[in-house]
């Protein structure tokens, strides 16, 4: 955890929304910009399903954040204008509690024991960070892959606590074909046998399995197009080894393993399997039985919707139809639907594209 991480410690029980409780959780999150007097230049990140609460540097912690290009001193999510507030999900393992924390109840790490998690306690979560901030309305939620459903969910349970909402590469709801993949990967890591029943040991992980899961992973946070242009039918540099068959042989699955080890290393596979599963858990259309009645509870002054293209996670129709349900209760929103060819992850790689339309949203509504 950085040096500019802070934490939040509930002094009581957190109600889980689908059952269950934590005793005391802790929320990591991190802060850039000051509160302004009114308190109404406060902006909330949610993220995808793998970052941490370090969205960019500051003065306190130089190293790159995960959307290191977005947010600071004259950039589009400007923090001489914005107090940015990250929150670290519940469910993840940098700094929040999750199935890797310790049960102060047990002593012990909570694994599976750890309550079914939804998309709604990372929401409810994060309001927590809020209110200890001493923010009552926040001028935006901003999220980001999953973190755009986490955000949504937000908006949905406290239409009073937020104005505006942009929503990054998310959704109402899961797709199948996005279920599909995530259930597998899952499956990828629950087979290995290290994983033992979430019981693995911390030293020991079970790294075949979550490499597997990435490399899946990875390949639909891209696009074959890219694929394509990146690099074609290119051999990889690494020499083969003498009497190994099947072994590497492309450019591209030579990437795939680079970004696979880089992971699996860094993240917890219990708590990959519990924030995957939140992903897949999420509905609109549960808040009062269908999609329409759910965009009813929302209140919103503004809202932006950003898609891409070649995005086959989160592809360019569930950006019209999350657009177009908004536009239903909020007269001042916008979809805007990017050329990129770097498909799901193109929010985090294709700034130049990203840029413009969150400055231009950002400088319509400065405090």
């Amino acid at each position: 955890m950085s040096s500019a991480t802070k934490t939040y410690t509930l002094d009581g029980s957190f109600k889980m929304h689908r059952g269950g409780s934590l005793q005391s959780p802790t929320l990591a999150y991190e802060t850039l910009g000051s509160l302004n007097a009114a308190k109404d230049n406060a902006v909330l990140i949610f993220s995808g399903l793998s970052p941490s609460a370090h969205v960019a540097s500051s003065d306190v912690d130089r190293s790159p954040g995960w959307w290191e290009d977005m947010i600071g001193s004259g950039l589009p999510i400007d923090t001489d204008k914005y107090f940015v507030v990250s929150v670290n999900s519940l469910g993840s393992c940098f700094g929040s509690t999750g199935p890797a924390s310790i049960d102060p109840v047990t002593g012990e790490r909570y694994r599976l024991s750890f309550p079914l998690l939804t998309l709604e306690d990372i929401a409810e979560s994060a309001m927590l960070v809020v209110r200890h901030l001493g923010i009552d309305c926040l001028h935006t939620v901003v999220g980001c892959s999953m973190g755009g459903m986490s955000g949504l969910a937000f908006c949905l349970r406290h239409p009073r606590a937020v104005s505006r909402f942009v929503s990054v590469s998310s959704a109402t709801r899961a797709l199948p074909f996005s279920i599909a993949v995530r259930s597998l990967q899952r499956e990828m890591i629950r087979s290995d046998r290290l994983w033992q029943g979430g019981n693995y040991d911390i030293s020991e992980p079970p790294i075949t399995g979550q490499r597997l899961a990435r490399k899946l992973g990875m390949i639909t946070y891209r696009s074959a197009e890219e694929w394509t242009q990146r690099f074609g039918r290119e051999r990889a540099t690494d020499p083969v080894q003498p009497g190994v068959q099947f072994a590497t042989e492309f450019s591209v699955e030579s990437y795939l393993e680079n970004h696979a080890n880089k992971f699996s290393g860094a993240f917890d596979a219990n708590c990959y399997l519990y924030l995957s599963h939140a992903s897949d858990m999420f509905d609109l259309a549960e808040y009062g039985g269908s999609l329409a009645s759910g965009f009813k509870k929302l209140d919103l002054e503004k809202a932006l919707v950003i898609g891409v293209r070649t995005d086959i996670l989160f592809p360019p129709q569930q950006q019209q139809e999350l657009a177009a349900g908004i536009a239903t209760v909020c007269e001042d929103s916008k979809l805007v639907e990017l050329d990129c060819v770097r498909g799901h992850d193109s929010f985090l790689v294709e700034m130049d594209a990203f840029r413009p339309v969150i400055c231009e949203y950002f400088d319509s509504c400065a405090p």
